[in-house]
């Protein structure tokens, strides 16, 4: 004989404490679910979180409702200065992820021995959330920075110069971040890992401070030791699927592309953009025949990403460069080999304004 489902508590406040924390849970669940569902388009993440909603949902019994009193509760309405302070949306998930995660807990507490199939439902989402909220913090990193991209214009690739000089490279790095760069890209072909790492951490805590993203050219390791925002792989690089699944999924790949085939590919794979080049003769690839303006027509026809014409670009070839297609362009010598770095920049990002 199956034994009789117990019926929630009738203790009136023990009901209207549930009824509180139900309500705080789903609607801090919904708060959730919206956000992931217009701000970051994941239907992967919204059918948990509705499908906890709905649970909790059919749970709520009328016992509870009935027991609700708004107008004798005494902390009806009282708000805390924090949530003032939620700028943005990763913030904004925290705040209610950790609202339903406490409420459900209450319930647990409070159902366990009068309405079991709740607290264990308590139990469950609240477990299930918090593995959730890691995927949905994520992808709201991997959003913003994805928004940050999407609005460079100009990006700076570092070079330690003839010679190899760290101060005199940061520096130059520094005075292009006042001017207003906001992606840097660290390249450096000479030199030891330690020196790599040390200038790597520099740069990244520059840019940090400038809210400038920070990519690492072509080392995995470094950009993970660093946190930076992101890795640029070349042609002879890792696959797109490897380097995803060493960096994580709130970080930005990008790849390097000289014909359309690499266009294509690097888009199939899931850059997050890629690099057009070399457009002019460049010293820094000096071995390399440079594509043209065709190459740049070509990309600015088929690219479906963030792109950045690269190679021998400066204030006297950018407007032709521009007139080609491209809204965006990387640039080494322009900056890091200019007389003033800051107006250099300056003048670029005028130039691409």
């Amino acid at each position: 004989m199956e034994p009789m489902p117990v019926a929630p508590s009738t203790e009136p406040r023990v009901a209207r404490l549930i009824d509180a924390n139900l309500d705080r849970a789903r609607e801090g669940l919904r708060v959730i679910e919206d956000w992931c569902r217009f701000g970051l388009d994941r239907e992967d993440l919204v059918v948990p979180l509705k499908d906890w909603r709905q649970q909790l949902g059919l749970l709520h019994a009328d016992l509870y409702r009935q027991a609700r009193s708004t107008a004798t509760d005494t902390a009806a309405g009282l708000s805390h200065p924090a949530q003032q302070t939620r700028t943005d949306s990763s913030q904004v998930v925290k705040a209610n992820a950790s609202r339903v995660q406490e409420a459900l807990r209450v319930i647990e507490e409070f159902a366990r021995t009068t309405d079991a199939p709740l607290a264990a439902t308590a139990a469950t989402v609240r477990y299930a959330l918090y593995d959730l909220e890691v995927r949905i913090l994520e992808a709201c990193a991997y959003n913003h920075r994805r928004q940050q991209l999407e609005k460079a214009k100009l990006c700076l690739i570092t070079d330690p110069g003839l010679d190899g000089n760290s101060s005199a490279m940061l520096k130059r790095v520094e005075a292009a971040l006042n001017a207003g760069i906001t992606l840097v890209q660290y390249r450096r072909k000479q030199g030891d890992d330690r020196l790599r790492l040390q200038e790597a951490r520099q740069l990244a805590e520059l840019c940090r401070r400038h809210r400038a993203l920070f990519i690492v050219n072509d080392r995995i390791d470094l950009a993970l030791l660093v946190n930076a925002d992101g890795v640029h792989l070349g042609q002879d690089d890792l696959p797109h699927a490897e380097a995803r699944e060493l960096l994580g999924s709130d970080k930005l790949i990008g790849r390097s592309t000289h014909r359309l085939e690499h266009l294509m590919k690097a888009q199939d794979d899931g850059a997050d953009y890629v690099g057009v080049g070399p457009v002019f003769a460049t010293r820094t690839k000096a071995g390399r025949t440079p594509a043209g303006l065709d190459w740049v027509r070509n990309a600015h026809a088929a690219a479906t990403v963030p792109w950045f014409a690269i190679g021998g670009i400066d204030t006297s070839t950018i407007a032709e460069v521009r007139a080609a297609g491209a809204s965006r362009v990387a640039v080494v010598s322009a900056i890091m080999a200019a007389d003033d770095p800051v107006e250099a920049s300056q003048q670029l990002l005028h130039q691409l304004a």
